[in-house]
């Protein structure tokens, strides 16, 4: 069975949502952008991500609930879920993690390492 090269990604910030699509695109990994945790939810049963994104300050869905709904669901227990998040909001980046975040960055480290996480995760490093 091929890897999977799609992404799936809650984000309603244009800057990282730009930043997602073109970094993705380099190498060589498909964006998909979702706006409410049922389409995510929907979207991953239907084709199973290398990684899910989640913008832990969206503000369409309740970002903690839905990394814990995607952990309760067997088929993504081994799918990498990347959160990120306003470094001031330290109490958010827990809940996430304790929630079944795989890791939780700051927004800044998020932009600054998204290449090499995204190299990584697709196994072209």
């Amino acid at each position: 069975m091929p890897k999977p090269t799609s992404i799936l990604a809650v984000c309603d910030d244009l800057f990282f949502v730009v930043k997602i699509n073109d970094t993705a695109r380099r190498s060589g990994l498909r964006p998909q952008f979702v706006k409410t945790a049922e389409d995510l939810l929907a979207q991953a049963a239907a084709e199973l991500p290398l990684m899910i994104i989640v913008d832990l300050n969206a503000k369409n869905v309740d970002a903690v609930e839905l990394i814990g709904r995607l952990r309760a669901e067997p088929s993504l227990k081994n799918v990498s879920i990347l959160a990120f998040v306003s470094h001031v909001e330290a109490d958010l980046k827990v809940r996430a993690q304790n929630a079944g975040a795989s890791m939780v960055l700051a927004r800044s480290a998020f932009s600054a390492n998204l290449p090499q996480i995204f190299k990584r995760h697709s196994g072209s490093l």
